[in-house]
């Protein structure tokens, strides 16, 4: 048999199990890295924590009344160690560390920064996007004006040769980072590659490393990397107010009230805690205590987070089996393995990646659209696809990787005969 008569072969056969996948009628998603309600329900006693007789922090602070910009300081002591942040320089937020993220880059572009008193947006003003990223990093600072500038990602981490290139240009103020289980690729930043990016030479004097550790305590396998002191890092490097540190407990507790924590260096922390001032008088404190009383000490953190990687590491297993049974071996596409975060990124042919989206869609599988792994939502290899798995059941999971598989396929060998 002919190449191309063993392609239409192939194909026909992929298209009769894509017909057979899309006859079930299914309703499938794994659009978003959302928390499953199981997940939710680990976090049942934070809804009682605090009761109306009961409402003072073991400090004395009253949490229902005005003050404490800072946070609670016994619930930043308690996530000192895990996020590698003095609690001196660690604030307490309220649910949302993308509003943190927001927040400080306003304040930026309005007033400058500690190392820059020149507003940002006074000019030009640009970041870089190590790719494939978080779209939500994107479309924030798109939505604020910046000029978003890509880079590639390799194993280690963004490559710093084509960041230093880029960061000779003044009007580059920093880069986005989410340092462990980056999504979506699960790429975790390593030391040597984080002491790059801090010795890094720039034009700007306040270039900033948007460090966003969003997944940081979310391991999947018991023995896992450790947070990194970016702090010490940057400061043995020279440069201890580069770091800007955003993290949250929002796939830790309850998505929608979680606490979200700001890190950075002393200077930058006064600078942020003066521009806060302006805009409030303090966090949503009850929430800070009751997540303090749920968890009690860092340790309550961590034997938390292995209940939640009990829940959704079957997820991931599930999608990487049916891959590797399904595609390994092929040359069709390759996927990360990670071990931790939310994401599985999947990597296709050159140019099928927004017709993989479509045919899933009309299968019954919605997938994150083809390019919003990237600036603009342009993936100029059109390749690169998100898989979510934590949200839908081990079953669902299952079933939507089998059907993305039959997507993956049919376009697959669509692209290769049409040469």
């Amino acid at each position: 048999m002919s190449p191309t008569s063993e392609l239409q072969a192939e194909l026909e056969s992929a298209s009769g199990a894509y017909e057979e996948f899309a006859s079930r009628g299914l309703k499938l998603d794994i659009t978003r890295g959302k928390p499953a309600s199981a997940q939710l329900d680990l976090a049942a006693e934070l809804l009682t924590a605090v009761t109306p007789d009961d409402v003072l922090t073991p400090s004395g602070v009253d949490t229902r009344n005005y003050g404490g910009l800072d946070g609670i300081v016994e619930l930043r002591e308690l996530f000192s160690p895990l996020l590698k942040i003095p609690a001196s320089q660690l604030l307490a937020g309220g649910n949302a560390s993308l509003t943190l993220m927001a927040q400080t880059l306003t304040f930026a572009l309005l007033h400058g920064t500690v190392g820059d008193s020149r507003p940002w947006g006074q000019g030009p003003h640009k970041l870089i996007c190590p790719v494939p990223g978080y779209d939500r990093h994107f479309t924030l600072a798109e939505s604020l004006g910046f000029e978003l500038l890509s880079i590639p990602m390799d194993s280690e981490g963004p490559v710093v040769a084509e960041a230093q290139r880029l960061a000779e240009d003044e009007t580059v103020k920093g880069m986005w980072l989410v340092p462990m289980y980056s999504n979506p690729t699960g790429i975790t930043i390593t030391e040597e590659r984080a002491k790059e990016l801090a010795a890094m030479p720039a034009a700007a004097p306040d270039f900033t490393l948007l460090w966003d550790n969003a997944y940081g305590l979310h391991h999947l396998r018991d023995e896992h990397p450790e947070v990194l002191d970016i702090l010490d890092i940057c400061a043995k490097a020279g440069h201890p107010e580069r770091p800007w540190i955003f993290a949250s407990t929002s796939k830790i507790t309850h998505a929608g009230a979680g606490v979200s924590f700001f890190g950075a260096g002393p200077e930058t922390i006064d600078w942020i805690r003066a521009n806060l001032s302006k805009i409030s008088i303090g966090p949503d404190k009850v929430n800070q205590l009751r997540h303090l009383r749920f968890f009690s000490d860092p340790a309550g953190v961590e034997e938390h987070m292995r209940r939640h990687a009990k829940i959704i590491a079957p997820k991931f297993d599930a999608v990487l089996d049916t891959l590797e049974r399904e595609l390994g071996g092929k040359d069709l596409a390759q996927w990360t393995e990670p071990d931790g975060g939310y994401f599985i990124t999947l990597t296709t042919l050159e140019g099928t990646a927004d017709r993989i989206v479509k045919l899933a869609a009309e299968a019954g599988v919605k997938l994150t659209p083809a390019g919003a792994t990237h600036p603009y939502g342009l993936d100029p290899h059109n390749n690169v696809i998100r898989i979510a798995p934590t949200m839908p059941t081990v079953e669902d999971v299952e079933l939507a990787a089998q059907g993305l598989v039959a997507c993956v396929k049919l376009a697959s060998y669509e692209k290769l005969l049409a040469g």
